[in-house]
């Protein structure tokens, strides 16, 4: 395997694909916390890798791609125990941005990112809690896609926040993104209409009677979109250098939508909705894995320290007031887009933040990142990020949010529409 750019952890990690199907001779890569048969896989942390054993079998989604005909080629990196956005490890070091010289990969799915961005494989599989595949996606120029929560098998990966863990892909063409998720959701894989979901902390959030469309597995109605809305408090959360950038793009996805309206998504605020979204995530994330900290002690990286150690602040606390704030959410964006209408919103305010930054300055990108991210986050709903060339040449991502279950009427209109 190439790895120039240190995409992988494990690059001589090879498994064949079958003979035959949609995805035959093509290469993928796995963020290191699918499971393979035989690997070990490291979470992003040496205490992690060391106190599990090699998996018994394939995770789902890496089966499902064997089946197909793709073959698995390496491990790639990722943040510590996927709680980050950027994509520096503080042990095994920070995958090379190909498309951004002295810039972050992104993460969590830095390796990824890098993978695809670099050309070593033709696809890769990540994770998407709070961004984990948008945003670097946008920050190495990739096509990425976080599906509607539930949508994809996510059985044999190593889980973060179950409440809003998803499994994505990357690739450098849209059309090879929608075959991907041709696959990955052909068996469907919703949760029903009337779900409540409960987060790892027992808070239920009760969707009962929001409509989640007709399902990932089926096949869009027609290639078109009834209305955009553009959320003038997510634009305004873009550089304005960026903004232009991406404005410039809209008429490609406006050609093929009936109409564009502009509006505001959040009566609350999106610092509101990223408060919400942090304190729930939080919460599952020290059920998920408070334990084993307590067990290993393992060494973290100053920031991930710091957010594990504010996850284990509020664990035992109330949090039945975010838990409905959500629900409410939820409720509005499922009913706001139901079927054939998207939020255009950039994916990031703007490029890749220089390595080595200063680490307020690195949390105060990760806040705006997560304003934006956490829309789909907080209602299930699936995401699509397009590369977009940038000030100085330096990659962003635009992003289009489908109405709840509608991914492939989204891949199959945003490809169709894009060109």
């Amino acid at each position: 395997m190439d790895n120039n750019y240190g995409a992988f952890i494990a690059p001589e990690l090879e498994v064949s694909g079958s003979r035959q199907g949609e995805l035959k001779g093509l290469r993928f890569a796995v963020k290191d916390v699918f499971a393979v048969a035989g690997h070990s896989s490291s979470a992003g942390n040496p205490a992690w890798l060391r106190s599990h054993r090699p998996s018994a079998a394939h995770a789902a989604a890496v089966v499902k791609l064997l089946e197909a005909g793709a073959s698995l080629c390496g491990a790639a990196h990722t943040d510590e125990l996927m709680y980050s956005l950027g994509g520096e490890n503080a042990h095994y070091g920070t995958p090379v941005n190909p498309r951004g010289a002295g810039r972050i990969p992104g993460g969590s799915s830095s390796g990824s990112a890098v993978a695809v961005a670099s050309g070593a494989v033709d696809f890769a599989l990540g994770t998407d809690t709070g961004g984990s595949v948008r945003v670097p996606s946008a920050y190495c120029g990739v096509y990425g896609f976080r599906p509607t929560h539930g949508a994809a098998a996510m059985e044999g990966v190593i889980p973060l926040a179950p409440g809003f863990d998803t499994v994505g892909w990357m690739a450098d063409s849209l059309e090879l993104l929608e075959v991907v998720g041709r696959v990955l959701l052909d068996a469907g894989g919703m949760a029903s209409e009337q779900a409540d979901v409960t987060d790892a902390g027992g808070v239920s959030l009760s969707l009962s009677g929001i409509t989640s469309g007709s399902g990932s597995g089926a096949a869009p109605a027609e290639d078109r979109m009834s209305r955009l809305y553009l959320p003038a408090d997510c634009w305004a959360l873009a550089e304005p250098s960026s903004a232009a950038c991406l404005k410039r793009e809209l008429s490609r996805l406006q050609a093929t939508a009936d109409e564009t309206i502009e509006n505001v998504v959040s009566a609350e605020g999106l610092k509101s909705w990223m408060d919400v979204f942090r304190e729930l995530q939080a919460s599952e994330i020290w059920t998920t894995h408070g334990e084993w900290i307590r067990q290993e002690q393992p060494e973290f990286g100053p920031d991930i320290a710091a957010r594990f150690s504010w996850a284990a602040s509020i664990a035992g606390q109330d949090h039945s007031r975010a838990a409905a704030l959500r629900s409410e959410i939820a409720g509005r964006l499922r009913q706001l887009l139901g079927e054939d209408r998207c939020l255009v919103i950039p994916t990031v305010p703007g490029p890749a933040p220089l390595l080595g930054g200063d680490l307020q300055q690195l949390e105060r990108n990760r806040s705006g990142a997560m304003m934006l991210s956490c829309i789909a986050g907080l209602a299930g709903l699936p995401q699509i990020t397009l590369p977009v060339e940038g000030p100085e040449g330096l990659p962003l991502g635009l992003s289009v949010i489908g109405g709840h279950g509608q991914d492939l009427r989204l891949l199959s209109w945003v490809r169709s529409a894009w060109y």
